[in-house]
């Protein structure tokens, strides 16, 4: 089935079911981190899907995985604030399970969906 739109895509589902959990995990965090971690991690989630939802119309390979690049790199910013929230104890090993399974799933997806667009072009 081909994808018309970038919610079609399930790399993109599970980027803005990673978003959402993060917003929901991050509501408990101490106030004082408002505008510290809780404001970071919630930026670094948003811009992994909203990266993938502004690099899947774009037509050259090039440019659409510069944004597929960008969209990776807050991935990992976001393992590190999972790994930094655990430490701080901010959530407790659920959440820290919940949070990594569901980045996992998202960054395999990711990962796979810019092999094929690099296959694709060569």
């Amino acid at each position: 089935m081909a994808t018309t739109s970038f919610t079609d895509l399930k790399l993109w589902q599970e980027a803005h079911k990673f978003v959402l959990l993060a917003y929901k995990i991050t509501e408990s965090f101490p106030k004082g981190e408002m505008f510290g971690l809780t404001s970071q991690f919630r930026r670094a989630a948003v811009s992994i899907a909203a990266n993938i939802a502004e690099g899947y119309p774009k037509k050259g390979v090039n440019d659409k995985l510069r944004f597929y690049n960008i969209s990776q790199g807050s991935l990992e910013e976001c393992r590190y604030y999972i790994i930094l929230s655990f430490d701080l104890k901010y959530i407790d090993e659920k959440q820290r399970t919940q949070l990594w399974e569901q980045i996992e799933n998202a960054s395999h997806l990711l990962n796979n969906y810019c092999k094929t667009i690099r296959s694709s072009n060569s």
